[in-house]
């Protein structure tokens, strides 16, 4: 089956895309803070991981703005919401839940990057969904889902 893609025009594109850059800034910090206060010694290997993953974000986002800017539009400098928690667990299924909303955002973005004939940047969109379906199999082995 086969979905729809609603067409965009390039101006809406780009205030979508600003919106997915506000996120993926609440991510990188969103993931620096869990690291930091993340405790036990059962954690240490995914410890390192989010403080990888918060890279990984920062380079998301570097690649969003410079495509917004591409585009003709003025890349955000507003950052989404972050959750925080005292439970490990807690922490980490918030931010499972974050990368499981992006790649659902990335997936459309994809389709309506390819409606406008932007086909770069679909491509990178694209790199990016990669990317955080691996941290999101990351954090799913990590909470042993």
């Amino acid at each position: 089956m086969h979905t729809v893609v609603k067409m965009i025009t390039k101006n809406e594109l780009i205030d979508l895309l600003n919106r997915d850059l506000s996120l993926e800034y609440a991510a990188a910090v969103q993931y620096i803070q869990h690291a930091a206060v993340m405790t036990g010694a059962q954690y240490g290997d995914i410890i390192k991981e989010l403080k990888v993953h918060a890279t990984e974000e920062i380079q998301h986002a570097i690649t969003l703005a410079d495509q917004i800017d591409f585009l003709g539009g003025t890349p955000t400098v507003n950052v989404g919401p972050i959750n925080v928690s005292s439970d490990n667990v807690k922490m980490l299924e918030q931010d499972l839940a974050g990368e499981n909303g992006a790649i659902a955002r990335y997936k459309e973005r994809v389709d309506q990057a390819e409606s406008l004939k932007e086909y770069a940047l679909a491509q990178q969109l694209r790199n990016i969904l990669a990317m955080e379906q691996e941290h999101a199999m990351d954090l799913q082995s990590a909470l042993g889902k």
